[in-house]
């Protein structure tokens, strides 16, 4: 655990008591202040009142707190802030959350280290859980010593201390690096950018500030930058003080960077590393089994270069890359019976994390649907090329099959229907891909369960 600092007897309410907030209040205990904790399920408040802690409504707590720290599923401002967090907001008290109490706390006795820590954060829609743990694979493969924390892994405050050398691996989605009050990363990774949680940032802008925040706060040593979309662009372009500035990573899954600055770039399943309008290293991506497709090449133009950023050879890093197995959801090979193979990609949960994974296998038999997101699927239509038939799952089955009208669709409704069709008519050659393009609720609790349902469902049909 990292104990917080300088918050010694302070009283801190702590608002939310799933994992992260029970992990703050430990953490905020362990390092001399005094938690107040609430959460408005009465079961989560009986398990901290069982580890000692003071459990009561926070708003008639606001005059003795010094800070409110909150966890990331609740509104701090949009749609409308929660009735806790408007209550400190009116009485001044500080908003905070545990990204923000972990970067405050760091750099107690690291005057004995020989080499310093060092921390790696990540941020963007799409595909920032896959970089997060490449590059935690990476660094652990090459011999350093890693942890991966905040949006997967563990929680950033339960992570052990921090050694000699160690880099510390965050994946942070908008809603921790909107709130976090301090954010000073070594190196910060800015992915890519679509529409997404459009509701909690108030729209696109927003949304884009809430990521920007990450670069702003504290100032990384690197930046890591996509730049397929404009914003990348923008931000990467606000960061650098002149075209050779190196201490900004431009990275791009298609167009090949040019410019007397830091490059990486894929191209024909091919990774290059340019550096003063030279080349640096390329490294064969086509046979890297646990990253298919192009969406998968940029993640590992990001990964490479994060890793670069703190000092890996290109060679140490092509060696991880092989090795790594991808995460369960997220184009993870489940299975293969007679040249056909499936495919689970149940993080797919928006249009452009979909259209990715579309435009990732030539012939595709589709499993898609559930809880459509706002603005419908037109986003998605050039992946459709790639679709020999959809099956479509969900509650609203039919009114999602109606949204694509290019593709030749059959509504199944049920994950256990869809898989024994789509296996049933699937050729030699093809891929039975659940990439749904929409949120999991209508029918599972997360993503997670409508992957594993997928799973289930083709080991049945294979007979395993």
């Amino acid at each position: 655990m990292i104990p917080v600092h300088g918050l010694e007897n302070a009283k801190v309410g702590v608002l939310g008591l799933g994992r992260s907030g029970l992990s703050a209040a430990r953490a905020l205990r362990d390092g001399g202040a005094i938690p107040i904790v609430w959460d408005d399920n009465a079961k989560a408040r009986e398990r901290a009142e069982a580890e000692g802690f003071d459990a009561r409504d926070l708003r008639r707590a606001m005059d003795e707190l010094t800070r409110l720290v909150v966890s990331p599923g609740i509104p701090h401002l949009y749609p409308t802030p929660n009735p806790v967090i408007a209550a400190a907001l009116q009485a001044g008290v500080p908003v905070d959350n545990d990204i923000g109490l972990f970067f405050q706390s760091l750099g107690r006795g690291w005057d004995m280290f020989d080499t310093v820590p060092k921390v790696i954060a990540i941020t963007g829609s799409n595909g920032k859980s896959t970089t997060s743990a490449l590059i935690h694979h990476i660094l652990e493969s090459a011999g350093r010593n890693s942890q991966l924390a905040g949006n997967i892994g563990r929680g950033v405050l339960d992570i052990d201390p921090l050694g000699d050398g160690s880099v510390v691996v965050l994946e942070l989605s908008s809603y921790q690096t909107d709130l976090a009050r301090s954010l000073t990363p070594d190196v910060a990774v800015f992915t890519n950018l679509s529409p997404d949680h459009l509701d909690r940032h108030a729209g696109h802008g927003g949304y884009f500030a809430a990521k920007r925040r990450l670069f702003a706060e504290g100032g990384p040593d690197r930046a890591v930058v996509g730049v397929d979309e404009a914003e990348g662009q923008f931000l990467a372009n606000q960061l650098a003080e002149g075209p050779g500035d190196d201490r900004v990573i431009r990275v791009s899954s298609g167009t090949k960077l040019t410019g007397s600055g830091w490059q990486v770039f894929a191209r024909k399943g091919f990774l290059s590393e340019y550096r003063k309008g030279r080349q640096i290293a390329s490294i064969d991506l086509r046979n890297v089994a646990g990253l298919p497709g192009a969406h998968n090449h940029q993640n590992a133009c990001a990964a490479y270069a994060a890793c670069r950023a703190v000092g890996l050879a290109p060679r140490m890093i092509e060696d991880g890359l092989h090795s790594f197995a991808g995460l369960p959801h997220r184009s993870q090979i489940v299975g293969e019976r007679g040249g056909v193979r499936f495919v689970n990609d149940s993080k797919a949960t928006n249009v452009d994390a979909a259209l990715k994974a579309l435009e990732a296998f030539p012939r595709i038999r589709w499993v898609c649907g559930g809880l459509m997101k706002e603005g419908g699927l037109e986003a998605l239509y050039p992946g459709l090329k790639n679709v020999v038939k959809a099956y479509v799952i969900g509650r609203e089955a039919e009114a999602f099959a109606l949204q694509i009208p290019q593709a030749d669709t059959e509504v199944c409704t049920t994950m256990e229907a869809a898989v024994a069709r789509a296996a049933e008519d699937a050729q030699e050659g093809e891929v039975v891909l659940l990439a749904p393009a929409a949120a999991s609720f209508d029918q599972y609790d997360n993503f997670e369960k409508r992957g594993d349902d997928f799973v289930d469902q083709v080991n049945r049909a294979l007979g395993q």
